[in-house]
């Protein structure tokens, strides 16, 4: 069911609109439209050029929260607007100097580690490094070799330089070394070490002692900075933790106003006097408008006026559907059609009883049926999940065909059918022969929802005030009457009645088809407009034979197209069959984890192939009939500004 709209506009001085927005609508449900698009016959309107004030403290409190998210709890302070910018901005600086002294540590640690990952690979050497940095007439080099390379230089170069290498260190894959050169031949000994692909690494002169001691020197500042940026770490913690319910109160706080001042996007101000007035216009459901009403009767800042002609105002109504809570599930089906416009029809119980019934039919097993009832039940109370509701729904026709076929997870000798089971049921029908019953029921179901749906379609077409839909079309008043004594005809003729069949069809067959051929010129006469033929009076006459071939073709595949109701009915059966067979259930003691598995499988095999077939049923045999999903959400203000 669609909930009735009320279109309202509200007004008062323009420095109250804040507070309007924080005590009404973000309470009440109204989604608002632009003022200056709705009140386009009202002049001297402007918009509001108000740049909102509480952003930047607003994403800068988001930002914090998000960051430290694991430390806070759920719930914060109630706050005015000025102690939540005060928490927050103070908060925030006092962090940002922690933070700028942390990063500080941080680097330092950094510069650390890298000097001390350079001098290790050189503790080997046992020699004080500030003294060798000081020799004058020779140099010393410091850096690695490639292990292939390293043994190449000793076994060809080493012998004939003038060098001596002191190796410190060595891995798999390289070899550490320092060698020392004299001044005067620095430049070719290190040509000649580089032509063997030694990689040079330039320490800095600020090690004191042997490697080894300035590593281990190295290894103790940086615990010491470790412990000092764990001390800050904790302390910011400590700060946020003290801070945390604040935080997120003001968090709360900033998010409504900034939520609030928002709604000057949508707002138009007037001027009367020396006084400015704000002016916001929107939709709300008729049971919210009356409350609101009453409430604002004793507010002297804050009018409010509803509009009851929907021809004076420009948007459309938005759609909220409000079903009982056994048809919610089904609304996400709605949903994924496409939501009904405010004067259609919301389709979601028709779909919630169709759906199911469709579903039992074709999936017919009590057992297997009151497990998806329960599993689904459990699952949607739990997680809230749809279509686990859908499940419950369609699980409870099941059990109900099960017993009504006889059948109880497969086995068909546990219990007495109380109607007919679907694979040995048989009918004798004149002109046909003996045909399974599950068909002809399932083809009488069919001509029942597409009458059905023909009956809507009218009643959508009238609310449009469309006339050749609701006259003149397939789906109308003429495909009504033509379809409707087709499927009267047919039922006299199966029932041994041919003679009120004959003039039935005869009465009623000529007619709807002649209206349906001439219906753009009766329309065009209803509407008192001239109609022109394109292509001439023979092109509108071939052009008309061919639709209503197409339309008689269409009927009766849409017709036919519920046979697979039946169909699947005795599929299960047959299905269920086969599995018994294989457990060995003919000889009176069944391999009982084949019948578990086999029953799991069809359950979930052929439950999941059902749902699909009876979905596409409802999309193409019932909605296309009569639902044109054309409608917009209904987006109230007051969800996004409690979501903030």
């Amino acid at each position: 069911m669609i909930e009735k709209m009320k279109f309202l506009s509200i007004t008062g001085p323009m420095g109250d609109i804040d507070r309007v927005a924080d005590v009404y609508l973000s309470r009440y449900e109204i989604q608002l439209e632009n003022a200056l698009s709705e009140l386009k016959t009202v002049t001297n309107l402007r918009p509001f050029v108000e740049t909102n004030p509480y952003k930047e403290d607003e994403q800068r409190a988001r930002a914090l929260m998000e960051q430290y998210q694991s430390l806070l709890p759920e719930q914060g302070d109630e706050m005015d607007l000025e102690t939540a910018l005060k928490t927050v901005r103070s908060l925030d600086e006092e962090l940002k100097k922690m933070a700028a002294r942390k990063e500080e540590l941080e680097q330092k640690r950094q510069e650390l580690s890298d000097s001390r990952d350079q001098v290790q690979p050189f503790a080997g050497l046992d020699y004080d490094m500030e003294r060798l940095f000081e020799f004058k007439n020779i140099k010393f080099r410091f850096g690695r070799f490639a292990r292939e390379y390293y043994d190449k230089f000793l076994a060809y170069v080493y012998d004939t330089i003038d060098a001596i290498q002191f190796k410190c260190r060595e891995t798999k894959d390289y070899v550490w070394i320092v060698y020392c050169v004299p001044l005067r031949l620095e430049d070719k000994i290190d040509a000649i070490y580089s032509s063997m692909h030694f990689e040079r690494m330039y320490l800095p002169h600020q090690y004191e002692g042997t490697p080894d001691e300035a590593g281990q020197g190295l290894e103790e500042q940086i615990k010491a900075l470790e412990g000092q940026i764990s001390q800050l770490e904790l302390s910011m913690e400590s700060l946020v933790k003290s801070q945390g319910k604040a935080l997120v109160g003001a968090v709360g706080r900033l998010s409504r106003y900034c939520t609030n001042f928002d709604v000057r996007k949508l707002a138009a101000c007037t001027k009367r006097d020396d006084h400015t007035f704000y002016i916001l216009c929107g939709w709300m459901p008729q049971r919210e408008a009356d409350r609101f009403r009453r409430e604002i009767e004793g507010d002297e800042n804050t009018f409010c006026v509803v509009e009851d002609n929907h021809n004076n105002i420009m948007s459309s109504p938005p759609t909220k559907i409000k079903n009982p809570g056994l048809f919610k599930p089904f609304e996400m089906y709605v949903e994924m059609y496409g939501l009904p416009s405010y004067q259609e029809i919301d389709p979601t119980i028709l779909v919630g009883i169709t759906y199911s019934i469709l579903f039992g039919f074709m999936f017919g097993d009590a057992g297997q049926g009151l497990c998806l009832l329960l599993g689904g039940f459990l699952l949607y109370k739990l997680k809230k999940v749809r279509l686990a509701g859908i499940i419950a729904c369609c699980g409870f026709f099941s059990t109900i065909f099960g017993f009504l076929f006889g059948s109880v997870f497969g086995f068909e000798d546990l219990i007495e059918p109380l109607w007919l089971r679907p694979a040995q049921a048989m009918t004798s029908l004149p002109f046909i022969g003996r045909l399974n019953t599950v068909f002809v029921v399932a083809i009488a179901i069919g001509m029942g929802i597409i009458l059905l749906c023909m009956v809507l379609n009218i009643i959508n077409s009238l609310k449009e005030k469309d006339q050749e839909k609701t006259w003149f079309d397939t789906n109308g008043a003429a495909g009504l009457v033509f379809y409707g004594s087709m499927a009267g005809t047919i039922a006299l003729y199966m029932s041994g009645r041919p003679l009120p069949a004959t003039a039935l069809l005869a009465v009623l067959f000529v007619i709807p088809l002649i209206l349906m051929f001439f219906k753009e010129p009766i329309c065009a006469a209803l509407e008192k407009k001239k109609e022109k033929f394109s292509g001439g009076v023979g092109m509108f006459i071939t052009q008309g034979i061919f639709e209503l071939f197409e339309v008689m073709l269409s009927y009766f595949s849409n017709t036919l197209s519920f046979i697979r109701v039946g169909a699947f009915a005795v599929s299960h059966a047959a299905m269920m069959e086969v599995v018994l067979m294989l457990a060995g259930a003919e000889a009176g003691d069944p391999n009982w984890a084949v019948v578990i598995g086999g029953n799991l499988f069809v359950c979930g095999m052929e439950g999941l192939i059902v749902g699909i077939q009876v979905l596409r049923l409802e999309y193409y045999e019932l909605f296309s009939r009569f639902y044109r999903g054309s409608g917009r959400a209904f987006k109230p203000y007051g969800q996004s500004a409690k979501e903030a």
